[in-house]
Order: structure tokens, then sequence, then C-alpha cells
């Protein structure tokens, strides 16, 4: 009796073992076949140009430091913007971006952007879970996350300042759909009349509202498209959709938070860590043409100093694994007439 015991408990804990191994196997299908916000998977975007283009109607002039100006300006000029402006802190990574949220909020501390970066781990349940650190940009941090950077306008008299229909965010080589979570923002930070020595416009950190860009904002890959619906619960097309709204993370999100203290996903709309973010520039980016331009803010006569972000926005239902390894190309050309 006592060996025929052991024999069914041995055969027990064989099914037992085996149906544990199906399950874990099953799990293991189930998240090879998914796709996931923030980049599961931990890939890149890869940096590979950042082109900014100005246009001189009007007579507007730019600069990087409010004492040289030109009609053009380059990645090398935003690098090197440290030798003739001392408080420069301009970042522009030499190979790759993360992905990052913002709602657009300045941090009073240091007049900067609040930019948060995302991790995707899994808790206690197994379900995926999202936390973020804020991020700081340095001058030079070739290793950052985001895209920032200052830079001065130069007119003879007030004036709109527009983005032209050139200016575009697109992917380099083969496309896999990242560039369609570009996000850029423009933060007027003041005005000094022409004349004013470079340092007092260097100086200026006025600005608190940010105006955010969103390009290619009606244009989804067709993974992106099932990935709105699978995790957002979103229906859109992948040409022609509306803007889709998202939560922007606005405060560190610590692995433990949520209401069970098991951590929170990325759709969560819990207001302590998420806001809704509706870009006011929304604009095709994908060589539609369009003679009407995007307005950005208007300026006044003299040197405005205006800073610049530009990033992959992680709560975009276009960040997802099959959109990672990408390459980015950043295109900006502002004018001062409201079309061609």
């Amino acid at each position: 009796m006592q060996k025929k015991n052991v024999k069914k408990a041995k055969e027990k804990n064989r099914k037992k073992i085996f149906i544990l191994i199906l399950m874990i196997l099953f799990t293991g299908v189930v998240l090879t076949s998914s796709t996931y916000a923030w980049f599961t998977t931990n890939k890149a975007v890869t940096v590979q140009q950042m082109d900014v283009n100005v246009t001189t109607s009007e007579g507007l002039q730019v600069s990087v430091d409010a004492k040289n100006w030109k009609t053009v300006i380059s990645v090398d000029d935003i690098n090197g913007a440290g030798t003739t402006y001392t408080g420069a802190v301009n970042q522009v990574p030499t190979d790759v971006i993360f992905p990052v949220s913002s709602i657009g909020e300045v941090d009073s501390s240091n007049g900067f952007m609040k930019m948060f970066k995302g991790s995707v781990s899994s808790n206690d349940d197994g379900e995926f879970v999202l936390s973020a650190d804020q991020e700081v940009e340095t001058h030079g941090k070739p290793d950052g996350s985001f895209i920032a950077f200052d830079l001065f306008f130069q007119t003879n008299a007030p004036a709109t300042l527009y983005l032209t229909s050139d200016s575009n965010v697109v992917a380099k080589n083969a496309s896999k759909g990242i560039e369609n979570a570009a996000r850029v923002a423009f933060i007027d930070e003041g005005n000094v009349p022409a004349g004013t020595s470079a340092d007092e416009a260097q100086a200026l950190k006025e600005g608190n509202t940010p105006v955010m860009w969103e390009p290619n904002y009606d244009v989804h890959t067709s993974s992106a498209v099932k990935h709105a619906l699978d995790v957002y619960g979103i229906t859109t097309t992948t040409t022609g959709g509306v803007q889709l709204a998202y939560n922007g993370v606005k405060a560190v999100i610590p692995s433990s938070a949520g209401d069970d203290g098991k951590g929170l996903s990325w759709t969560s709309d819990d207001s302590t860590y998420f806001s809704a973010v509706t870009p006011k520039i929304k604009s095709l980016a994908s060589g539609i043409p369009t003679s009407a331009y995007e307005q950005v803010f208007s300026i006044e006569a003299g040197i405005t100093k205006v800073r610049i972000y530009m990033w992959v926005e992680g709560q975009d239902v276009d960040c997802e694994d099959n959109a990672s390894g990408s390459s980015l190309s950043y295109n900006l050309q502002f004018s001062t007439l409201a079309n061609a």
C-alpha cells in the first residue's frame, strides 16, 4: 500500500511539473508574440543626423551664441557653442537616444523642461509595469536620451515664427516607424533689444510654456496600429488618422507605484504620475507638400532666445518594439512668412 501511495505521489508531481513547463512555454510564446510600449527589448534609436535650417525671409537671422549670426546652423555649431556661450547647455547625443516622456512642464528649479526616462519591468504578478526617472540635460553629454539646445533669433521688426513645410522628422535608411513617435518643443526664453550684449541675451530664461510639435501625427505602421488597439484600446489607421490622445509622464514613477504597490502600466491615468497631452502643432512630415506653414509663436524685434527639445515620446502608440533600432533625422526650417 505504501509503495502504491509513493508511486501515485510521484506521478502527481510529474504531472504538476509538466503543467508548469507548459505554462512557462505558453508564457514565453505570449511574450515573444506581443509588442509593448517603451521598447521592452531595450533597443535604442540611433541619431544618425540632425539638420537645423533657418530661412532668412524678412531679415531673420539665427545664432547659437547671440554673437555669430548665420542663416544655417549645423550640429557642429550647436556642439561648439560652449566656446563662445559660457552658460550653454546643449545636449546632442552622438549615437543613440532612448524613449522619454514629457507633458511640457518647465522645472522651476533649473528652467529646463521636465523629461522622464522610462523603463519597463515585470511585477510579482508577471505584469509589465512602467517606472521613470527624471533626466536633466548636460552640455556636451554624448549619451543623453534626448536632444536639447538654445537658438537665438534676430529680426528688425516684430514677427511670427513659423515652421516651414520642409521641417520634418524622418527615418534614415529603412523606416521602422519610430519617426512617428517623435516630438519637438520650443520654449520662448525672452527678448532683448538689438545691440544688447550677447551675455545678456544668453542669460535669458523666462520661458514656462513650451509649444509642442507632433510631426507624422496621422501616420502609423501596421504594427503600431495593432499595438494601439492591443495595449491602449485605441483604433487607428496607417494613414489619415486623427491625432491620438496620450498621457505624458509628469513625475518620477517608482517601481512600486500604484494603489496595490505593484507598479503602474503606461496606460494608467493616475494623475500623480500622468497628464493628458495635446501638442499644439500637428503637421505632416511625410513629404506631403503644403503651402501653409505652422505657427510657433510671435517674437519681438531684437534678439529672442528659444530653447528646443527633440525626443522620442515613450507614451506614443508608435513607440513599440517593432520600431526600435531605427535611425532618425530631425530637420527644422524657420520662416517669418506664413506660407511659401
